[in-house]
This record gives C-alpha cells, sequence and structure tokens, in this order.
C-alpha cells in the first residue's frame, strides 16, 4: 500500500535545496513579490483520500492552470467543433509566440498556449454568460465560490501587451468573434483564480473520475475527458512537454504562479505549488517533486 502522507513529506525535504533557485513571474508585479521559497503540494484519491505537504491550504495564483477548466467548459459546449479554430499539437515554441501564430495563419497550435486560450475563451464568451471560467471551476468545485485575486486582474490588465497583440492578430485572421478587450478581460480574470493545491486537486477530480466532480456532479463528458487529458499531456506544459512526459509520466498543466496539477486517470489527482520557476516558465521544484512523486508511488500513464 502507498503511503502518501509519507512520501509527499519526503519530497517536500528533496525539494528543499530547489526552491530559490527559480525566478518568479516577475512581468505580473503582484506575483514579483511573492515568497519563491514557499512550497506546497497535495494529493486526492478518487475514493476522496486526501494527503498534504507543505502549504497545501494556502492560495495562490493559479494563471494558466485555468486553462485545463476553460477547454473543458468549451468541449462541453461546442465539442469536436471547437477543433476548427484550434489545434492539438505541441507548440515548440514560447507559450505566447507571435511568430507561432503567424506562421500558421492565425490558428493556433494548441489550446494551452496564449493564442489558443484565448480563442476558447472567445468560443465559451459567445454563449454569453458571465464569467464564465470562473463560474465553470465552481461547477467544478461542487458549486463552493471561487474568489480571484482582483489586485493581480487588475495588474495583469495593465500589463498584458503581448496577449493584446496576439488577441488582434486573432482578430486579424478572423479567428476571434468578440471583442479582443473584452476576451482578454475574460481571461485575466479567470486567470487570477486563487486556489490552494488542496483545492485544486478537488477542482480537477473530474480528470481522474470520467468526468465527475468529487460531489459527484458531471461536468464533462467521458469520452472528452480522455480528450482533454491527452492535450495536457502533450501541450500542458508549454514547450517542456517531451521532458515532462519523460520525467513525470502524467498529464499536467502548468501555470506561472508556480503551481502545476497532474492526473493518473482513474486513481488521482495531485497538485503542487512552488513559485520558482524555471527557464521554460515552469515551476521549478514543482517539476522536480513531481518527478519523484511518479517514481516513488509508481504511478503514471507509461
Amino acid at each position: 500500500m502507498v503511503d502518501y502522507a509519507d512520501i509527499l513529506e519526503s519530497i517536500r525535504q528533496e525539494v528543499q535545496p530547489l526552491l530559490t533557485q527559480g525566478k518568479v513571474a516577475d512581468y505580473i508585479p503582484p506575483l514579483a513579490e511573492v515568497d519563491p521559497s514557499q512550497f506546497a503540494m497535495a494529493v486526492r484519491l478518487v475514493d476522496g483520500s486526501e494527503y498534504s505537504a507543505g502549504a497545501a491550504d494556502h492560495a495562490f495564483s493559479i494563471q494558466s492552470v485555468s486553462k485545463v477548466f476553460r477547454l473543458a467548459q468549451a468541449m462541453d459546449i461546442h465539442g469536436d467543433d471547437l477543433w476548427k479554430r484550434v489545434g492539438r499539437e505541441a507548440s515548440g515554441t514560447a507559450f505566447n509566440s507571435l511568430l507561432q501564430l503567424e506562421a500558421d495563419n492565425g490558428k493556433p497550435r494548441n489550446p494551452m498556449i496564449s493564442s489558443g486560450a484565448l480563442v476558447v475563451m472567445d468560443a465559451i464568451l459567445e454563449r454569453g454568460l458571465a464569467d464564465p471560467g470562473i463560474v465553470f471551476i465552481a461547477r467544478c468545485l461542487d458549486d463552493e465560490a471561487v474568489p480571484f485575486d482582483a489586485g493581480v486582474a487588475d495588474a495583469e490588465l495593465a500589463t498584458t501587451h503581448r496577449n493584446r497583440a496576439l488577441a488582434h492578430l486573432l482578430k486579424a485572421y478572423g479567428n476571434l468573434n468578440n471583442d479582443p478587450e473584452a476576451v482578454i478581460a475574460a481571461h485575466t480574470r479567470e486567470s487570477a483564480v486563487t486556489l490552494s493545491c488542496v483545492e485544486l486537486c478537488r477542482a480537477a477530480t473530474f480528470l481522474a473520475t470520467r468526468g465527475e466532480t468529487a460531489g459527484g456532479q458531471r461536468v464533462l463528458a467521458t469520452r472528452q475527458v480522455k480528450r482533454l487529458n491527452a492535450v495536457m499531456l502533450t501541450c500542458g506544459v508549454y514547450d517542456e512537454a517531451g521532458d515532462y512526459a519523460y520525467r513525470v509520466g502524467l498529464p499536467a498543466k502548468s501555470g506561472v504562479g508556480g503551481g502545476v496539477i497532474a492526473v493518473m486517470p482513474g486513481l488521482l489527482t495531485v497538485a503542487v505549488w512552488s513559485p520558482g520557476l524555471n527557464p521554460r516558465g515552469n515551476s521549478l521544484a514543482g517539476t522536480k517533486a513531481l518527478e519523484l512523486f511518479t517514481t516513488m508511488t509508481g504511478v503514471s500513464v507509461f
């Protein structure tokens, strides 16, 4: 029997030297002020058992981890028609590359990079929903209130010039139907959601249970969950997907706030948070923690 509590504590101790070696996302002013020495990790099994280590109840800005929930919502609304507007291939370039979007004639390479996430948000906004991403995350938490950091949202909205450039380029190619500023505003609000590792594991439970929340509410069809996990495996960690598959072996999605959510379908979700990032924009200590987790537990899709 796997002793998850003991394993998580062992991981917490082993990654301590890495905590101050990464670099926080200083291009979003509030994130630049986050103490990089913090660490948290949590695991939730599909039977409801939960284990944690470090500051696992401390809420942090989930940033691009929100793209998992955004994509789930869009897949639920639009089904396979969504893929007419966004691809499913790994990017191989920076997550906010304008050059790649132009080379691909305005069709983002995948929904986990910035341009793809904007298209996905645009597709959701076509339904006229208010705060659609936040509302969907609340559904995944069985209708619990989902907080977001207005300071982070405002700061990101004021400095997100590259995303604005991507949005207007998408509009020029006819792949954005709403006003670019409305899409950017919804994008930044969803990115500023704050959840702890424990809460993130619960919110992502549907990825491990074929589409059902911890409380048994269906939020996504089983066939779409399979596809979403596949996209996370190949595209969820920017242009580090191959190395992640090699070292970690789980579908995962990272964010520049230092959080990562990963899933072993049918068994568990695992979340880690450490604000210091590696050069690819993924949590340095968090990536190592997930590698140690799959090594120590033997849990992997491979």
